[in-house]
Protein backbone atom coordinates (compact mmCIF):
# COMPACT_ATOMS: atom_id res chain seq x y z
CA UNK A 1 0.00 0.00 0.00
CA UNK A 2 0.99 3.36 -0.60
CA UNK A 3 -0.58 7.14 -0.69
CA UNK A 4 -2.66 7.55 -3.32
CA UNK A 5 -4.15 3.93 -3.51
CA UNK A 6 -7.21 5.01 -1.76
CA UNK A 7 -9.41 7.72 -1.23
CA UNK A 8 -12.40 7.61 0.59
CA UNK A 9 -15.21 10.41 0.19
CA UNK A 10 -18.27 10.91 2.52
CA UNK A 11 -20.98 13.62 3.57
CA UNK A 12 -21.46 14.97 7.02
CA UNK A 13 -24.42 17.39 8.23
CA UNK A 14 -24.60 20.39 10.92
CA UNK A 15 -26.26 23.15 11.71
CA UNK A 16 -25.19 27.16 12.69
CA UNK A 17 -27.12 28.23 15.86
CA UNK A 18 -30.01 30.13 13.92
CA UNK A 19 -30.56 26.66 12.32
CA UNK A 20 -29.25 26.82 8.75
CA UNK A 21 -28.24 23.74 7.75
CA UNK A 22 -24.78 23.27 6.18
CA UNK A 23 -22.83 19.70 4.64
CA UNK A 24 -19.19 18.60 4.96
CA UNK A 25 -17.71 16.68 2.40
CA UNK A 26 -14.51 14.97 3.96
CA UNK A 27 -12.06 12.97 2.19
CA UNK A 28 -9.11 10.86 3.64
CA UNK A 29 -6.92 8.91 2.15
CA UNK A 30 -6.73 5.44 3.37
CA UNK A 31 -3.12 4.39 3.77
CA UNK A 32 -1.70 8.07 5.37
CA UNK A 33 -5.13 8.30 7.53
CA UNK A 34 -4.33 12.44 6.39
CA UNK A 35 -7.61 14.28 5.59
CA UNK A 36 -7.53 15.77 2.84
CA UNK A 37 -9.99 18.17 2.53
CA UNK A 38 -13.23 19.09 4.76
CA UNK A 39 -14.96 21.11 2.43
CA UNK A 40 -18.00 23.14 3.91
CA UNK A 41 -21.10 24.73 2.31
CA UNK A 42 -24.65 24.57 2.13
CA UNK A 43 -25.00 23.00 -0.92
CA UNK A 44 -22.03 20.45 -2.09
CA UNK A 45 -23.69 19.52 -5.63
CA UNK A 46 -21.58 16.62 -7.94
CA UNK A 47 -19.85 19.53 -9.90
CA UNK A 48 -18.74 20.93 -6.51
CA UNK A 49 -17.09 17.52 -5.78
CA UNK A 50 -15.16 16.97 -8.81
CA UNK A 51 -13.76 20.53 -8.50
CA UNK A 52 -12.25 19.95 -4.89
CA UNK A 53 -10.80 16.62 -6.28
CA UNK A 54 -9.23 18.40 -9.24
CA UNK A 55 -7.64 20.69 -6.55
CA UNK A 56 -6.56 18.21 -4.35
CA UNK A 57 -5.23 15.98 -7.41
CA UNK A 58 -3.33 19.26 -8.66
CA UNK A 59 -1.11 19.26 -5.33
CA UNK A 60 -0.59 15.75 -4.68
CA UNK A 61 -1.56 13.30 -7.73
CA UNK A 62 -4.48 11.50 -8.46
CA UNK A 63 -5.45 8.33 -6.47
CA UNK A 64 -5.87 4.89 -8.06
CA UNK A 65 -9.41 4.41 -6.74
CA UNK A 66 -12.25 6.51 -4.79
CA UNK A 67 -14.84 5.20 -2.29
CA UNK A 68 -17.99 6.58 -1.22
CA UNK A 69 -21.31 5.94 -0.73
CA UNK A 70 -23.75 6.03 -3.53
CA UNK A 71 -25.54 9.35 -2.64
CA UNK A 72 -27.11 11.49 -5.88
CA UNK A 73 -24.16 13.85 -5.42
CA UNK A 74 -21.35 11.14 -6.24
CA UNK A 75 -23.29 8.91 -8.49
CA UNK A 76 -24.36 12.01 -10.83
CA UNK A 77 -22.96 12.51 -14.39
CA UNK A 78 -20.70 15.17 -13.77
CA UNK A 79 -18.97 12.48 -10.66
CA UNK A 80 -19.22 9.98 -13.62
CA UNK A 81 -17.81 11.32 -16.78
CA UNK A 82 -14.95 13.23 -14.17
CA UNK A 83 -13.44 9.52 -12.92
CA UNK A 84 -13.69 8.13 -16.11
CA UNK A 85 -12.13 10.70 -18.06
CA UNK A 86 -9.35 10.98 -15.46
CA UNK A 87 -9.08 6.92 -15.30
CA UNK A 88 -9.96 6.55 -11.61
CA UNK A 89 -11.71 3.72 -10.52
CA UNK A 90 -14.80 4.85 -8.68
CA UNK A 91 -16.31 2.17 -6.03
CA UNK A 92 -19.36 2.65 -4.52
CA UNK A 93 -20.12 1.07 -1.47
CA UNK A 94 -23.64 -1.13 -0.69
CA UNK A 95 -26.43 0.63 0.11
CA UNK A 96 -26.65 0.72 3.65
CA UNK A 97 -23.52 -1.00 4.78
CA UNK A 98 -20.93 1.63 6.02
CA UNK A 99 -18.84 -0.60 7.42
CA UNK A 100 -17.11 -0.93 3.22
CA UNK A 101 -16.24 2.69 4.30
CA UNK A 102 -15.13 2.00 7.95
CA UNK A 103 -12.38 4.11 7.98
CA UNK A 104 -14.23 7.49 6.87
CA UNK A 105 -16.90 6.56 8.81
CA UNK A 106 -14.58 6.35 12.10
CA UNK A 107 -13.12 9.69 11.15
CA UNK A 108 -16.27 11.59 10.70
CA UNK A 109 -17.34 10.39 14.06
CA UNK A 110 -13.97 11.55 15.58
CA UNK A 111 -14.65 14.82 13.73
CA UNK A 112 -18.45 14.91 15.19
CA UNK A 113 -17.64 14.33 18.58
CA UNK A 114 -14.41 16.29 18.54
CA UNK A 115 -15.22 19.36 16.50
CA UNK A 116 -18.88 19.80 15.83
CA UNK A 117 -20.22 18.37 18.85
CA UNK A 118 -18.11 21.18 20.84
CA UNK A 119 -18.97 24.51 18.71
CA UNK A 120 -21.99 26.48 18.35
CA UNK A 121 -21.17 27.96 14.84
CA UNK A 122 -22.64 31.63 14.69
CA UNK A 123 -21.78 31.71 10.75
CA UNK A 124 -20.57 30.16 8.09
CA UNK A 125 -17.04 31.68 7.96
CA UNK A 126 -16.39 30.62 11.88
CA UNK A 127 -18.06 26.72 11.06
CA UNK A 128 -15.11 27.05 8.21
CA UNK A 129 -12.45 28.46 9.97
CA UNK A 130 -13.17 25.92 13.54
CA UNK A 131 -13.24 22.76 11.35
CA UNK A 132 -10.36 23.52 9.07
CA UNK A 133 -8.22 24.49 12.31
CA UNK A 134 -9.43 20.49 13.41
CA UNK A 135 -8.44 19.01 10.29
CA UNK A 136 -4.79 20.95 10.73
CA UNK A 137 -4.69 19.69 13.62
CA UNK A 138 -5.13 16.41 13.33
CA UNK A 139 -3.17 16.14 10.25
CA UNK A 140 -0.11 17.53 11.94
CA UNK A 141 -0.25 17.55 15.33
CA UNK A 142 -2.39 14.45 16.79
CA UNK A 143 -0.52 11.51 16.96
CA UNK A 144 -2.04 8.32 15.37
CA UNK A 145 -1.88 4.60 16.81
CA UNK A 146 -1.68 2.93 13.67
CA UNK A 147 1.21 5.03 11.94
CA UNK A 148 3.39 4.56 14.50
CA UNK A 149 2.46 7.40 17.10
CA UNK A 150 3.00 10.40 14.44
CA UNK A 151 0.17 12.58 13.01
CA UNK A 152 -0.27 11.35 9.44
CA UNK A 153 1.05 14.77 7.43
CA UNK A 154 4.42 13.10 9.27
CA UNK A 155 4.03 9.66 8.34
CA UNK A 156 3.00 11.17 4.67
CA UNK A 157 5.87 12.96 4.40
CA UNK A 158 8.33 9.85 5.54
CA UNK A 159 7.30 8.59 1.96
CA UNK A 160 8.39 4.89 3.06
CA UNK A 161 6.90 3.38 6.33
CA UNK A 162 9.62 1.11 7.50
CA UNK A 163 11.11 3.80 8.56
CA UNK A 164 8.80 4.30 11.60
CA UNK A 165 9.78 3.10 14.24
CA UNK A 166 8.38 2.71 17.96
CA UNK A 167 6.79 5.81 17.51
CA UNK A 168 9.88 7.93 16.21
CA UNK A 169 10.96 8.29 12.71
CA UNK A 170 14.16 7.18 11.86
CA UNK A 171 15.21 9.62 8.59
CA UNK A 172 18.40 10.64 8.01
CA UNK A 173 19.03 14.32 9.86
CA UNK A 174 16.78 13.35 12.72
CA UNK A 175 13.65 14.35 12.03
CA UNK A 176 11.80 12.66 14.99
CA UNK A 177 9.61 14.69 17.26
CA UNK A 178 10.73 16.01 20.25
CA UNK A 179 9.75 14.18 23.42
CA UNK A 180 7.77 17.12 25.70
CA UNK A 181 10.06 15.96 28.49
CA UNK A 182 13.43 14.38 29.51
CA UNK A 183 14.24 11.16 29.95
CA UNK A 184 13.70 9.73 33.06
CA UNK A 185 16.96 8.10 35.02
CA UNK A 186 17.86 4.55 33.77
CA UNK A 187 16.15 1.96 36.11
CA UNK A 188 13.82 4.66 37.80
CA UNK A 189 9.97 5.72 37.04
CA UNK A 190 9.53 7.59 40.47
CA UNK A 191 9.96 11.09 40.95
CA UNK A 192 13.35 12.24 42.13
CA UNK A 193 13.73 14.06 45.04
CA UNK A 194 15.92 16.76 45.93
CA UNK A 195 17.74 16.57 48.99
CA UNK A 196 16.88 19.06 51.25
CA UNK A 197 19.77 21.75 52.21
CA UNK A 198 21.65 21.60 55.66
Amino acid sequence: QAANQRWSLDFMADQLANGRRFRILTMVDDFTRECLAMVVDTSLPGVRVVAELERIIERRGRPAVIVSDNGTELTGRAVLAWAADQAIAWHYIQPGKPVQNAFIEAFNGRLRDECLNEHWFASMPEARTIIEAWRIDYNTVRPHGRLGRVPPAVFAMAGDPTMLRGGALRLTGGFAPHPVAPPSPEGSNQEQTQPSPG
